[in-house]
């Protein structure tokens, strides 16, 4: 296991009460607050309605940023800091999915810089010095990014989606409450739980090989994410299984399966080209992309997919190789993902062959891998997955 440090300042309350909490959490700011949610979802189900309540009871003065898009744009971005500013927010409430909160997090400290936010820190990646506290009520489990400090936004006129990090845009505190994702759309808790699974593949499938803590809770959460995705296929209102879909979401990027790996992110960095092109869902786009990934890095990964293969996906290897055992852990990922209803194909996304070149370009090929990616790796990766 490499060294590493650890450290996460994120307050969870997680359960049904969980909004209970919520009061309590908004005393410890100042009066003027900036509410960020997407497409007007908290409405319908009446939450919009009781986070208000709780607002104004604390004797809040409310501002609004709506229509929060998944991958978050820099116009959006520009909107919220352009309000922090005029109305000095003291508070930034997210509630949403990993869209919202990513936002907030870029407006949290876009407004307390003069510079240019995109190029400033998701170009240049420069130190942020200040930024806006950030709450997060959230109704979607699939980044993560509740319980972390990055955030990734889409430059569409660039095609760019690119990320940044910085400890001062962890969430101050998140509510969690598993039954607030009962009315998701199916396709959404989809996306949300291959993306977990991504996560999780991107912190397991990495050096070094040899066994310790982190990979082992790594697989359980593993197992926990396919058991509990399959029971909400099922029974969209079964407690039990969006509370693990959700603290297995959250868990997977605290920063524990972190902890002494060095983790291989090259799957979304393949796919978030994809995302900035064709606008696709992330969780689809991972769909697609990881497993095909998997295949082409299998030689080079092999201990790592065979124990893949045998501790999370049950596969009895005898009389089988190692490349094998391997081989058929990463298709029965692909038929877990189709199981689902996930797609399989670019073609499905609505990606031409001919783009692939273009996606190759604006490939970050600077991210870990266990193979060394060039361009030409790139391209051979998203022909096999047309």
């Amino acid at each position: 296991m490499n060294d590493f440090m650890y450290y996460n300042p994120v307050r969870v309350h997680f359960g049904r009460e969980a909004m209970a909490e919520l009061p309590g959490e908004l005393e410890k700011f100042g009066k003027n607050v900036l509410l960020l949610y997407g497409g007007g979802s908290i409405k319908r189900t009446g939450l919009y309605d009781r986070i208000l309540a709780d607002l104004r009871a604390a004797g809040k003065n409310v501002f609004e940023l709506p229509g929060v898009m998944p991958n978050p744009r820099t116009e959006k971005v520009y909107e919220g800091i352009e309000i922090c500013r005029r109305e000095k927010i003291d508070l930034l409430l997210a509630v949403g999915g990993g869209s919202t909160i990513d936002c907030a997090k870029a407006v949290a400290v876009g407004a307390c810089t003069d510079k240019d936010f995109w190029q400033a820190f998701f170009k240049d990646w420069e130190t942020a010095e200040a930024a806006i506290p950030l709450g997060v009520v959230l109704t979607l489990p699939a980044t993560g990014s509740e319980l972390d400090k990055s955030s990734v936004i889409t430059n569409m006129a660039a095609h760019e989606k690119n990320s940044y990090d910085s400890e001062l845009t962890f969430p101050r505190f998140a509510i969690l409450d598993p039954a607030l994702t009962y009315t998701l759309p199916k396709a959404q808790m989809v996306n949300g739980i291959v993306d977990t699974i991504s996560h999780l593949y991107e912190l397991y499938i990495s050096p070094p090989d040899e066994e310790c803590l982190t990979d082992e809770l790594a697989e359980a959460a593993l197992r926990t994410e396919i058991r509990a995705a399959r029971a909400a296929a099922v029974n969209p209102e079964d407690y039990d299984a969006r509370a693990d879909l959700m603290w297995t979401s959250s868990f997977a990027l605290c920063g524990m399966l972190n902890n002494g790996k060095k983790t291989d992110w090259a799957s979304h960095c393949i796919e978030h080209p994809i995302s900035a092109l064709y606008d696709v869902a992330h969780g689809a786009g991972l769909a697609v992309v990881h497993p095909a990934y998997l295949d082409y890095i299998c030689l080079d990964a092999l201990p790592r997919l065979r124990r893949l293969a045998i501790r999370v996906w049950d596969v009895d290897d005898a009389g089988m190789t190692e490349e094998e055992t391997a081989r058929e852990g990463i298709r029965r990922t692909r038929a877990f993902f189709r199981e689902l209803g996930a797609p399989a194909t670019l073609t499905e996304l609505g990606v031409p062959a001919e783009s692939i070149g273009r996606i190759a370009d604006l490939t970050d090929l600077g991210c870990f891998s266990y193979r060394r990616l060039t361009r030409e790796d790139v391209v051979s990766i998203l022909k096999t997955a047309l």
